[in-house]
């Protein structure tokens, strides 16, 4: 069964840093483009990054360009997302996905994780 789990969420000042991790497994994810969505408190979900299945190719939302940095790393099936200089509105449950396609697409992720929480202090 596919699955994706994340790591790394936690409580942080503003102004500081987290690093997200989710491993995947149960299926070839190292084919497929990878990446993290978050969703605020009483907001909807909203995109943060992805990147293509090889490593080759990132996609960033503006609110997060220069100061998250997404990574991966398929021998460990893993996915990253460095995120620094955080600020106050970037708490949100983050969650890890995947799409079966080999870039991002713009449509909905065909998978989801179960979701980490990120509090940054102000």
């Amino acid at each position: 069964q596919e699955q994706l789990v994340e790591s790394g969420g936690g409580l942080v000042q503003a102004g500081g840093s987290l690093r997200l991790s989710c491993a995947a497994s149960g299926r070839t994810f190292s084919n497929y483009a990878m990446g993290w969505f978050r969703q605020p408190p009483g907001k909807e979900r909203e995109f943060v990054a992805f990147i293509r299945w090889n490593g080759i190719g990132t996609y960033y939302a503006d609110s997060v360009k220069g100061r998250f940095t997404i990574s991966r790393d398929n021998a460990k099936n893993t996915v990253y997302l460095q995120m620094n200089s955080l600020k106050a509105e970037d708490t949100a449950v983050y969650y890890c996905a995947a799409t079966t396609s080999r870039g991002w697409t713009g449509g909905p992720p065909d998978y989801w994780g179960q979701g980490t929480q990120v509090t940054v202090s102000s």
